[in-house]
C-alpha cells in the first residue's frame, strides 16, 4: 500500500498539471453531489407538509397591553397591497390544446410547492355547480383557455380556484390530474359513466376520464372579474330610458356575437359594448347608463345567433361588457392649483389598501396625493405627489401608517381606512418580503418570520385605529370591504370629506378604472390558513375591541367577516 501510494505521488509530482485537473474535477463532482442532495432535501420536506399549520409555533397566547404601543415611526418605509379586481393580459390565453401553459410554467417548483397541502377549503357548492361529463379531443379542446397539470395533487377545488382567480366562467377536470379553464363549452355532453378516474390528489373525488371533462360552471365572487377574451362581464341592465344618448352608437348586427360587438365598440373607442339581441350599442357610463343596478341575468338569456354558447341579451335587458378602450373622462391629475389651508390624512394599518385607496381618490378629484414617506416604486408608478414634503399643502390628502399622538394631531381631519387584519396583515406581510405586488417566499410563511410577524403586528392593527379614533380630529371611518362592495357610494363619501366638488360622471369613469396596477395576481396564492390557533384567538380579541371602539362613537362595527374562522 505505502509502495503504491509512493508512486501515486511521484505521477504527480512529475506532471504538476495533471494533479490540478484531478483536484479540480474531485472538487466539480464533490459539489455537483451537494446541490443534488440539498434539492432533493427541499423537495421532500415541503411534500411532507400537507398540514402546514400543525407544525407552527403557538404565538401569543395572551393579550399585551396596548395603551403605549406606537410603531408608526419605526415603520416609515412600508407601503400596502391593494385588493381590486386584476386585468390579466394575453399570455395567459391559450388558443388551442397546443398552447396550454403548464402549472409549473407559472413560478417555478417553488410557486408549485407552494400550492401543496390545502387544510380549508370552500364548500364545493359554494364555489361552483357541477354541470356534467362532457367529450374533450387533444385537437379541438372542449375548453380552450389556460390549463395545467399535476400528477400529482390535482383536485378538483385547486382546479376551480385556479380558473376563477383568472376570471374564467368554467373549470373542467379530465384524466385525473389535468385542469381546463374556458369562457364556454365548446363540446357534446356525455354519459356520467365516461368520466370515471379519481383525482390524483383527493381520493372519493371524480376528475373527468380518458378524453372526458368534469366540468363545473364557477360561482364568482366578484361577477365583474368574469371575462370573454380581452372584455371584462359587467352584468345584465335594463334599456336606458333615452337609448340614444345614453349610448350614441348601434349598429343591427343579424349574426350577433360577443365578439362581433366588443370589437366594434373598440374600434370606436368607447369602453362599454352593450348586446341587445341582434343590435350592439356602444358608449361610456353615465347618469343616463350608470351600470348600478343589475338585473337577473335569466333576463338577458338569449342565445346569440351566431354563438351557441354565449347570451346576447334582448331589445329589453342588455347583456354588458367594459372593452379594453381606457375611460380618460378622468385619467388627467395634477397638484392644488393653492396650497390647502388644511392637512387631511389617509389613515390605514399598512396593508389596508392605501395605495388603492390613492388611486381612487386622484381619478375621482383630478388631484395628486401626498405621502408621509417617499416610496420612489410608488413614484414611478405614477403617484408624482410622493415628491413633495407631507406639509407642502399641494396635495389632496396624505397617506400615512403613524399611529403616534403628537403625528396624528398634525392633521386637521382624516379618512381612516380599517380592513381585516386577516387579509391585512398576509397583505403586508407580501409585502415586507415581496415587494408592493410580489409574494413572501414560501420559506418565509413557514420559517420563524411569519409568526414573529403575527406576534408584532397583530397589536398594531388594533392599536391603529384606537389611536385614530381617540386623538384624531373629523374621522371619516371607511371598511376597506365595503369600498370593494360600493365603490361609487364609498367613494363619494370619501371625496365629500376632501371638500372637493366631483362630477357624477367622474365617479363613474373612476369605477371603470378602478383596478390600477397594484393586486398581486394571486397566482402563489396561499392554499392553506397560516394562522394558528393561539393566533385566531388573540386576533380575535383585537376585532372585538375595534368593534366596541367604533360602536362607542355610533359608528358603524366591524363587518361580519371579521371574525373567524
Amino acid at each position: 500500500m505505502a509502495k503504491l501510494w509512493f508512486k501515486f505521488q511521484r505521477y504527480f509530482r512529475r506532471k504538476p498539471v495533471r494533479f490540478f485537473t484531478f483536484l479540480v474535477l474531485y472538487l466539480t463532482a464533490g459539489s455537483l453531489v451537494f446541490l443534488h442532495s440539498g434539492f432533493v432535501g427541499q423537495l421532500a420536506v415541503s411534500q411532507n407538509q400537507a398540514n402546514p399549520a400543525a407544525g407552527a409555533p403557538a404565538e401569543v397566547a395572551e393579550l399585551p397591553f396596548l395603551g403605549d404601543l406606537h410603531l408608526g415611526r419605526g415603520f416609515r418605509d412600508m407601503g400596502e397591497a391593494t385588493s381590486i379586481a386584476r386585468r390579466y393580459g394575453p399570455w395567459f390565453k391559450g388558443k388551442d390544446g397546443n398552447e396550454r401553459t403548464k402549472l409549473g410554467d407559472y413560478g417555478g417548483g417553488a410557486w408549485s410547492r407552494a400550492l401543496k397541502g390545502r387544510v380549508v377549503r370552500e364548500k364545493e357548492e359554494e364555489r361552483a355547480k357541477y354541470i356534467g361529463c362532457y367529450l374533450d379531443d387533444t385537437q379541438s379542446r372542449a375548453l380552450r383557455g389556460v390549463s395545467f397539470f399535476d400528477y400529482k395533487k390535482m383536485t378538483i377545488f385547486r382546479c376551480q380556484d385556479n380558473c376563477a382567480e383568472r376570471g374564467y366562467l368554467y373549470a373542467g377536470l379530465e384524466f385525473g390530474a389535468e385542469c381546463y379553464c374556458g369562457h364556454k363549452i365548446q363540446a357534446a355532453n356525455v354519459s356520467e359513466a365516461e368520466c370515471d378516474m379519481e383525482c390524483k390528489g383527493e381520493r372519493g373525488s371524480v376528475c373527468g376520464g380518458a378524453n372526458r371533462l368534469s366540468v363545473y360552471r364557477l360561482q364568482l365572487a366578484q361577477e365583474s372579474a368574469r371575462r370573454y377574451g380581452s372584455a371584462v362581464f359587467r352584468g345584465c341592465f335594463r334599456k336606458p330610458n333615452n337609448l340614444s344618448l345614453a349610448l350614441p352608437v348601434t349598429a343591427a348586427m343579424p349574426n350577433m356575437s360577443v365578439d362581433k360587438c366588443v370589437d366594434l365598440c373598440t374600434e370606436k373607442e368607447y369602453p362599454l359594448a352593450a348586446l341587445a339581441g341582434t343590435a350592439c350599442h356602444c358608449g361610456f357610463p353615465t347618469t343616463r347608463f350608470p351600470l348600478h343596478e343589475r338585473e337577473d341575468e335569466q333576463l338577458c338569456a338569449q342565445k346569440c345567433s351566431a354563438e351557441e354558447f354565449e347570451s346576447c341579451g334582448t331589445p329589453t335587458y342588455f347583456i354588458v361588457y367594459q372593452t379594453q378602450v381606457q375611460d380618460n373622462r378622468c385619467m388627467d391629475r395634477r397638484f392644488l392649483p393653492a396650497k390647502s389651508k388644511q392637512l387631511i390624512a389617509l389613515a390605514s394599518f399598512p396593508g389596508a389598501g392605501n395605495t388603492w385607496a390613492r388611486h381612487l381618490i386622484e381619478l375621482a378629484t383630478g388631484f395628486y396625493t401626498g405621502s408621509y414617506y417617499f416610496d420612489g416604486s410608488l413614484y414611478n408608478k405614477g403617484f408624482k405627489g410622493e415628491r413633495d414634503h407631507w406639509r407642502s399643502g399641494r396635495t389632496i390628502c396624505i397617506k400615512t401608517h403613524e399611529s403616534g399622538q403628537k403625528e396624528i394631531e398634525a392633521f386637521d381631519a382624516a379618512i381612516l381606512l380599517i380592513r381585516n387584519p386577516y387579509k391585512a396583515l398576509m397583505a403586508e406581510f407580501n409585502r415586507k418580503y415581496g415587494g408592493h405586488i410580489g409574494f413572501a417566499a414560501h420559506a418565509h410563511w413557514k420559517g420563524k418570520e411569519w409568526p414573529e410577524f403575527v406576534r408584532n403586528y397583530a397589536p398594531w392593527w388594533a392599536t391603529h385605529t384606537l389611536d385614530w379614533l381617540k386623538f384624531g380630529k373629523k374621522v371619516l371611518v371607511v371598511h376597506f370591504e365595503d369600498l370593494k362592495q360600493d365603490l361609487f357610494v364609498q367613494l363619494g363619501r370619501m371625496v365629500g370629506l376632501l371638500g372637493v366638488a366631483v362630477r357624477e360622471d367622474r365617479l363613474l369613469c373612476v369605477e371603470s378604472q378602478k383596478d390600477g396596477n397594484f393586486k398581486r395576481s394571486g397566482l402563489r396564492k396561499l392554499e392553506y390558513d397560516p394562522y394558528t390557533a393561539d393566533m385566531q384567538k388573540t386576533i380575535s380579541a383585537y376585532i372585538k375591541m375595534v368593534d366596541a371602539a367604533l360602536k362607542g362613537r355610533n359608528l358603524t362595527g366591524v363587518p361580519d367577516d371579521y371574525y373567524p374562522r
